[in-house]
């Protein structure tokens, strides 16, 4: 095989390997650092505790992901339970100890922009982009 050849079967397959990498072990850790938005919101007994983070995309003319975590109040440990891309509407609210419902919409005037959810706390989450629900790293926490 000529050198050529090799050099561009070599890169083909570091391409598929960093799509795959990226697709099949992606982790919410990957988000970075963001601003702070809304927070906290503590659960009734004050078990867990939500914060909700923003990051602009962009440029002027981009928008901003959204992102919630929860910190499990005894043990200290947090993770991201939401990630979308933010609208002008959002709230976090405790149904009870375990489960918040996330608002995060236009308003009425536009009913197909929700990405309103509610969340159980330890075994749901919500990724508008369906990378958390692709990767195998995710599938084995929640």
């Amino acid at each position: 095989m000529r050198k050529r050849n090799k050099i561009l079967i070599f890169i083909i397959m570091a391409i598929i390997l960093v799509i795959g990498y990226q697709k099949y072990f992606f982790t919410f850790d990957r988000l970075g650092q963001g601003t702070y938005y809304k927070g906290p919101a503590d659960s009734p007994t004050v078990k867990y505790t939500a914060n909700s983070y923003y990051k602009h995309y962009g440029g002027a003319t981009g928008g901003a992901n959204i992102w919630v975590e929860i910190t499990n109040n005894e043990s200290n440990e947090i993770k991201t339970i939401y990630y979308s891309d933010g609208k002008s509407n959002f709230s976090m609210q405790w149904v009870n100890d375990n489960t918040i419902y996330i608002r995060n919409d236009e308003g009425p005037e536009y009913p197909d922009s929700g990405r309103n959810i509610e969340l159980e706390i330890g075994k749901e989450i919500y990724d508008e982009s369906g990378r958390a629900c692709e990767s195998w790293v995710m599938k084995s926490e929640y």
